[in-house]
Formats: C-alpha cells, structure tokens, sequence
C-alpha cells in the first residue's frame, strides 16, 4: 500500500513544474508493445551462449569444440583468442572481453562462445564442449583474501575508478603506502584531528562490527545485445545500457576502431539500477566480428547471478565516541569490500558518506579494497552508501541508548548542516538533511506512539553528493507547432517525460505532451553521459531548458520580423505567436515553420541548441522511518510501515519522483530483510535462481509513504536535484534500528533474517 505524499507547495509561476505527469511511454509499456533488446532479432544473426568455469579459481589447459562443431546449427566455438581484439590480455584484465585467457577467475566465468542457429542449439553446444582445467586454490572469503600468504587473484590489481566516476562515486582519499598483501589492490584514508585523544576524553563509546552481504541490482530484463554491421561495414550494436557514449568508448577501445566506426542504439531498458554499464557489448561486438555476422546474446537468469556485476560484500568495523550531553566527537572505522575479481568496489564513497553525515571533531577512516575468486563488482542504486549507512546508523542509534538520548534528538542535534565539513575536507554547499528531521518528526512521534507489543520504530538518514556530466541538447520546431527534443541520455525512469516538460514550461507550450522526446543513436546524439548516480535531470535538464529557450527566442524573433513588433512584446498563448493585448495579431507556430522550414522559406529553420556543464553538486539527503513486528518465538520481522522524507530540490514530475522514493524503499527492504548472494567454500555461487534469491514480494513490503522536502538547487532546472540514490540509502539501517527497538537485538549482519534475528535475542 502506498499513501499519498505530503508534497511541498511548488511555486505559483510554474505551469507543468511540480504537477503529477504520466510517462509518454506508459502506454507502449503496459501493454507490451514496447520492443526491447530481446525483442529484436537481426535477419542471420547468430545466438551465443557462453562455456563456463566451474572453478572458481584454474588454469585452461585445452579447449576442444569439435563435438560441439559436430552438432547441426551450430556455427563455431571461439575462444578470447579467436577474437579480432588487437590487445586481447589488456581487454581481458580491463574486463572489456568477459572471456577468459589462461586462467580463469571466478565460478561462472566464460571460457569459450558457442554460435548457433538458436539458442537452443547454442546451449547443446555448449555442454559439447570439453574443458580441461587445472584447478588450484581459491579466495573467497574477504578476510581471509587479505592475508599475505592467500591464493593470488590476479597479477595486475590497479584500481579503475571509470565506473564509479560516471555514478558519481570515484574519490580520493589521503597517500597510504603500497600494501603488500597480494589481493589488497586500493588503501584509502580520511583523517581529521586525533581519534586517541577523543575516545580519551569521551563520556561514552561504543564500538561494532557490520557485515553486508552481495547484492543482485535485480532488474526485470536480464543483460542483452545484439551487434552487427551494416551494409557500409560499420559496426552497429543494440544494447540494454544506461549510457550509449560509454558503450561506443569501450566497444572502440576493446576492437581498435576509430568511434565514427561503432554506432551504439541505445534500446528501451527492463531496468538497470547501475548493472548496465559495458558489461557484455564489447565482447558480443567481437564475436560479431569474427564470425561476420551479427550475433544476439540474451542471460539468463542463472547466468545474472553467477557472471554480471552485483554490489559488493563488506566488512566494516566503526568505534565512536562522544559526550554526555549527546555530542558526538569521534568517529573511527575501517571498512573492508570485496571486489571479486576486478577492482573498483566503492570503498572511498562509503568512507566520504560515513565520515560526512554527521559533525566529528576527530575521525579516520580507512578503507581497503579486497580481490577475490568471485565475479566482479558494479554499481548498484548509490553504490556503497547503503553499506555506510547501515553500520553508521546502527551505532548512532546504540550510542543513542547507552545515552539515554531519544536517537531522533541525537541525529538532530549532530546532523551535517551546509558549512559543515566532509570526511575528504571539502565543505557541504546548501543541503536539505535539517529540513527533512523536522518534516519528519511528527511522524516520527505519531509512530513510536502508535508501535503495538511486539513493534518498534526506527529512524537513519543518509545522503548521496550528486554526480555531474556536461551535456547537450537540440530542439527543433516541427510543421504542426510541436517540439522535438533530441538527447544522448538513456530514459530509465521516465525522464523523458521530465524533459519534456522542462521544454513545454521554457518555451510556452500548453501541454508537455506537445513536446517529443528522442534517445538518438551515436552517430547524431548530442553527447550525454551515463544514466546513473542521480545526475540526468541534474546534468541534462539545464542543456534541454536552453534549447527549448533558444528555440523560443527563434521562434519570437521570426514572428516580430512578421508582425512588425518588438520580440518583448509578444507571447506564445495556445499555439500561437501574438502581441500582447492584440489576440488578433498573431502567427501559429506552424505558420512560423512554414516561415522557416520549407522551400524558399526567408527564415533559418528553428532549431534551438544548449549546452551545459555543471560543475557544482547539489546533494540531496533523505530520512527513514520505518515500524516492523518481530516474532519473538521465530525471528520473523514483518516490515509495517514505512516513511521517506527526502529533499528532492524541485519535483519537477511528482509522480516520477514519488516513483523513485518508492521504487527504492522497496529496495531498501529488500537489503535489509531479504536479498544475498551466497558463496561455498570453493566459491560457486548457491544462489543462482530467484528461486534462491528472495527479492521482496508486494505482500512483503511495508506500508510507504513519502514526504516530499523541497529546497531548490541553485544549478539543477527549476531547482531539481536528482533523486534517484538517497531512497535506497537508510532504509535497511532504519529496518535494524527498528528490529532492536522492538526487541532489544541488534543484528549487525545484512540481510536480517529470521535466524539472525533469534540468535541476536538469544544473546541480548
């Protein structure tokens, strides 16, 4: 069940802004009319399905796919070194290619591509196949990866933040020597005043170990691509991303070509969430190369959950200190993350947020990325804030009982405010964390009254600082009077629809459904970076509102040359261009296309362009409050309601962004109470099916509401700031704090199951 939001009044100026607005594309999607990746089938193509390790941890020692060769249908048997890739080690170690060379990685790793007729052949082929492997010890549990003496991952372990940068979540962090473990492959550390000192002059401090498990991004359409070429020669690839520019970079890269050679077409996403980033086109690109035909890959479910790029498992030790009258001093933590078998877990974000949240006198924070025999890590909805949060959250709230502090009066009383330093120490620009404790209290107070036996109410607050991307835009005028808005950025979530009614508000439409709005391919997109880390309205949305805005000034300049009146004096009303205070003198705007986009028209055509490049951040921040029921016989936590107050800058389409708070709430619960990817003791994933993975179910989510706080960006639209991280971020420390309160046991682990939750009473 969801209740309406309170929503904060939007300003009387805005015409479209700040109303409920439903996506262009909800038709198309409700009925199933619209086409995905998997829907599309090239004439020829070739369906891959991949050989895979069963070993975590091996050497190749022979590949024979002759009884697969054997098998009618199917077209060749390739491995890495098969692939036109003028650098195949490089794109293997910077997992361009996901096949493998000599040695194997993880359980579920490719070896080898089989190409057939049908996928069904396909996978006959594959189990053909005969691999010979040497297996040899593996990694797989984080701590023991640390060790000096553990098996080795792999030879070359340097960082690469491109992911992480493009959600905005790549940092910096203060020198620390080279570590000489040989899976440790990144040391970062914040380190503000003299932690020593602080827990020596605190009144109270406590201290705990946290641990998150891997999570599944969870989207509904599965990983896809199909790549050929076209009749020119030129590669083309149809792809399930969140960023069509990152995909042609990485495709060109991994294949030697000049990026004019690669077209990306950016097809309608199932969702992504951070999971769909480069992940399989560059090596289905190459496999269409080798074969000259094009080639169709589709995972399945089993094949998401061993070989794509889930959040990351952490270990996070927090030790804080502080004084009797409820100031907190002091903040000491380590945090580990296991990496899998590629680096770039976001280790340094989870370090900023968790030192930033609050105002500290004196913290160090240090933060260890681990290698591993498991697949790789990706992004996945603010990536490593939920793993912050959770531990942070959970002992402010014990540091709130062993104070006997209301923990909501505590969080007020320390919260971050603008001014305020960060763990990395940079200042937070103007924040809405203030805003959101004080819409929330009331409900906060009417909730812990209305908490039955067996119920408690938990409260955490987390934010995200916002990612940033130059981008442009185009808008054209068309021969009926409507706009055509052209963009590079992927439609996740309906932004489109945001972005037509920046343009139907800029230019003076009467209806944002006048306005079109197109994803072009690479060939004729104006740049637009990936869909991810809360920028796309933040980043985009200034670049369409000066388009639409250029259009408009095109537009009343043709028409005062027309009228023979001056541009200030003339306004867009219901179609048509007029002077103010004279109705009858006006010109359509598809009299002012004719004008300008026709044979011997006099005018240019109108075609209005904007840019735009924001370099400063505009974070946004949200508060949980969330009652569950513990089963005090089973441990069963039954989540009952759950509020969101989050400052989203301006709800430019309010319905868009109540869809997104909910949307990651629910997500929210599912860290929290459900979702985790499990490894044996030879590290092959055990939880291969959504028969094993336990996504929260409608009939187990909480009641939602959400509070809508508006505290306008100085650089987003209209005042936006993006939304789409901070809903995931405190829910599941929320869920903990209201475990505890109901029952008096604090689970430090994630997810908090049943049992956790017994033997956490057990103790208590």
């Amino acid at each position: 069940m969801v209740q309406a939001p309170q929503a904060a009044a939007s300003a009387t100026s805005f015409r479209f802004v700040g109303r409920r607005t439903k996506r262009a594309d909800a038709p198309e999607r409700l009925t199933g009319r619209l086409r995905f990746t998997n829907d599309l089938l090239l004439p020829g193509a070739l369906h891959v399905r991949f050989v895979r390790s069963p070993h975590a941890a091996a050497r190749v020692v022979s590949i024979d796919g002759s009884a697969a060769l054997a098998i009618p249908g199917v077209h060749a048997v390739l491995t890495a070194r098969d692939l036109p890739v003028p650098d195949i080690r490089a794109a293997v170690d910077g997992r361009r290619i996901m096949l493998a060379l000599e040695n194997v990685l993880y359980a579920g790793q490719p070896v080898a591509a089989v190409l057939a007729e049908s996928e069904a052949v396909a996978e006959d082929g594959v189990l053909a196949v005969e691999v010979e492997y040497e297996p040899s010890p593996a990694a797989v549990d984080v701590l023991d990866a640390m060790a000096v003496d553990a098996p080795v991952v792999r030879q070359r372990r340097e960082q690469d933040e491109s992911e992480l940068a493009i959600h905005g979540a790549a940092t910096g962090g203060q020198a620390v020597d080279a570590p000489a473990a040989p899976n440790v492959s990144n040391r970062i550390q914040f380190q503000r005043g003299d932690v020593e000192a602080g827990f020596s002059a605190a009144d109270v401090v406590v201290e705990r170990e946290f641990r998150t498990s891997w999570v599944h991004q969870g989207y509904m359409e599965p990983q896809s691509c199909t790549a050929g070429t076209d009749p020119h020669g030129n590669l083309v690839v149809y792809a399930s991303t969140q960023g069509m520019f990152f995909v042609r970079e990485q495709v060109a890269r991994a294949l030697g070509l000049p990026d004019h050679a690669v077209k990306v077409e950016a097809m309608p996403v199932g969702g992504g969430f951070g999971g769909k980033v480069g992940l399989v086109e560059p090596t289905v690109a190459a496999l269409a190369l080798a074969v000259g035909r094009p080639v169709r890959l589709a995972y399945t479910r089993m094949d998401e959950f061993v070989a794509a790029d889930p959040a990351p498992q952490s270990v996070l030790r927090l030790k804080i200190g502080a004084r009797r009258d409820g100031t907190l001093t002091t903040l000491q933590a380590e945090l580990i993350f296991d990496a899998g078998a590629n680096p770039g877990a976001p280790v340094g974000i989870a370090a900023i947020l968790m030192g930033s949240t609050y105002r500290w006198e004196n913290l160090l924070l240090r933060g260890t990325e681990v290698l591993s025999h498991k697949s790789g890590t990706g992004a996945y909805r603010a990536p490593g804030a939920p793993q912050a949060a959770f531990a942070l959250e959970s002992l402010v709230d014990e540091m709130a009982h062993a104070l006997g502090i209301d923990p909501f009066d505590l969080r007020v009383k320390n919260a971050a405010r603008e001014g305020d330093l960060l763990a990395d120490g940079r200042k937070w620009p103007r924040i809405g964390l203030s805003e959101c404790l004080e819409r929330i209290e009331p409900v906060y107070r009417a909730e812990r009254a209305a908490a039955g036996p067996g119920e408690g109410v938990g409260v955490a607050l987390g934010g995200w600082p916002g990612g940033i991307e130059p981008a442009a835009a185009a808008c054209r005028l068309n021969s009926d009077g409507s706009l055509q808005v052209s963009l590079g950025s992927v439609d996740l979530t309906g932004v489109n629809t945001t972005f037509a009614i920046i343009a139907a508000e800029a230019f003076g439409l009467d209806d944002p459904s006048q306005v079109r709005v197109t994803t072009v391919d690479t060939d004729g997109a104006p740049y637009a970076g990936v869909s991810g880390g809360s920028k796309v309205t933040y980043s985009n949305g200034p670049a369409v509102l000066r388009a639409a805005e250029d259009a408009r000034n095109q537009v009343l300049r043709i028409a005062a040359s027309e009228l023979e009146a001056s541009v200030e004096d003339l306004e867009i009303v219901q179609g048509s261009v007029r002077v103010r205070g004279v109705p009858g003198k006006s010109r359509t705007l598809a009299q002012i296309h004719a004008l300008s986009g026709s044979f011997a028209a006099r005018y240019e055509p109108v075609y209005g362009r904007g840019q735009s490049a924001v370099t400063d951040t505009s974070p946004g921040f949200a508060v949980h409050v969330a009652r569950v029921r513990v089963d005090p016989d089973t441990g069963h936590v039954r989540p009952l309601r759950h509020i969101s107050a989050q400052d989203v800058g301006r709800a430019i389409n309010l319905a868009a962004v109540e869809g997104q708070i909910h949307g990651g709430t629910v997500q929210a619960v599912g860290w929290g109470l459900f979702e985790r990817m499990e490894f044996d003791a030879q590290g092959t994933p055990i939880t291969t099916s959504l028969m094993d993975y336990a996504i929260p179910k409608a009939s187990q989510s909480p009641t939602l509401q959400t509070e809508i706080v508006e505290v306008p960006s100085v650089s987003g639209p209209f005042g936006a700031k993006g939304v789409g991280e901070p809903p995931v971020i405190p829910g599941a420390a929320a869920l903990a704090n209201a475990v505890y309160a109901a029952c008096g046991a604090r689970v430090s682990t994630l997810p908090i199951t049943p049992e956790r939750v017994r033997a956490a009473m057990a103790t208590s």
